[in-house]
């Protein structure tokens, strides 16, 4: 569509809802953050269309008043938490897919990387593990259970310790978007050499499946949302490459928020896998179809959440 079409298409609802911002004393919350809706998605298209046009540009300036009224007059649920979870998380979310992309593909190409030098340097899983976890392992091996490394704690001191150590790993991946996003994927690169290492090592003694079936139980979560811990870092970043039509500060302010927001999603997730990781893992003698199933599940739940179900809210909230 032409810029001068789509400007005559939707004209009357942009300056309706300019009427509407202006009004400083009669505001209709729930008209505002409907409008709201529509008018974000307006702007999405016109910075796709037109991007440096002074429709993108006063489309943007509507956004940003709306943006700021609507917090400011709507009044807090008292279910804030669950609509957090439930609508205004994953709504955001969906404009995030590509940096939660890059994220996944930088972490796995590392990992393939931790695989490839640990196959092809003798040295490479200790110098990147330590001697003293290699060693550890070793002697499990030797004993019969290779996996004792999740049954040395008591089952709640794992949990916490787990999940305050992921939860911590977490903030370090956001918070290094400040260095233009590069930090961010230098965790990624960690981790994933990481991970690519310490499966060729148990592949190498031929445990693999008896490692993956095991350390996957909580490692499906506890992976994933490192990588989307490793999202946020990147909005914080772009927030400060890429401002568009908005100030660098607002861009970076924006940035912030989004990023925060993606990286309090992770919590709940953090705590799942600390407690699969404290509480489960450790009963190795667990069946196959039981350990897949819990696998799958994981799986198929951050998929969903991360994925499919922003999709889906996004095409519902725009068709209604």
């Amino acid at each position: 569509m032409r810029e001068a079409a789509f400007v005559r298409q939707n004209k009357d609802k942009w300056l309706r809802f300019e009427s509407l911002l202006s009004n400083k004393t009669n505001i209709d919350p729930n008209e505002l953050s409907n409008l709201y809706v529509e008018i974000t998605d307006h702007l999405s298209y016109a910075k796709t269309f037109y991007p440096r046009s002074k429709t993108a540009s006063y489309l943007n300036q509507l956004a940003s008043q709306a943006h700021q009224k609507i917090y400011k007059t709507q009044k807090e649920s008292k279910n804030r938490i669950i609509t957090f979870f439930k609508t205004e998380f994953p709504f955001q979310f969906y404009y995030f897919q590509r940096e939660l992309l890059i994220a996944f593909l930088v972490f796995a190409l590392f990992a393939i990387v931790g695989a490839f030098s640990a196959a092809n340097e003798g040295d490479f899983v200790r110098s990147f593990l330590g001697d003293g976890y290699v060693n550890m392992t070793l002697e499990n091996i030797e004993k019969g259970d290779p996996m004792a490394v999740y049954k040395q704690q008591g089952e709640f001191n794992m949990f916490l310790g787990i999940t305050i150590n992921n939860i911590r790993v977490a903030l370090m991946a956001f918070a290094y978007g400040i260095l233009l996003g590069i930090g961010s994927l230098f965790v990624m690169l960690q981790n994933g050499v990481m991970l690519g290492s310490f499966q060729y090592f148990f592949y190498d003694k031929g445990l693999l499946w008896e490692s993956a079936r095991t350390i996957w139980i909580h490692g499906t979560i506890e992976i994933s949302v490192i990588i989307i811990a490793g999202c946020s870092g990147l909005v914080l970043g772009n927030g400060m490459l890429f401002p568009g039509t908005y100030t660098r500060l607002e861009s970076f302010k924006r940035g912030v928020k989004s990023g925060l927001k993606i990286l309090m999603s992770t919590i709940p997730f953090f705590i799942i896998a600390g407690f699969l990781e404290g509480f489960v893992t450790r009963h190795t003698e667990m069946p196959d179809w039981l350990a897949i199933f819990i696998i799958a599940s994981s799986l198929a739940l951050i998929i969903f959440y991360y994925v499919i179900y922003p999709i889906q809210l996004h095409k519902k909230i725009n068709h209604s």
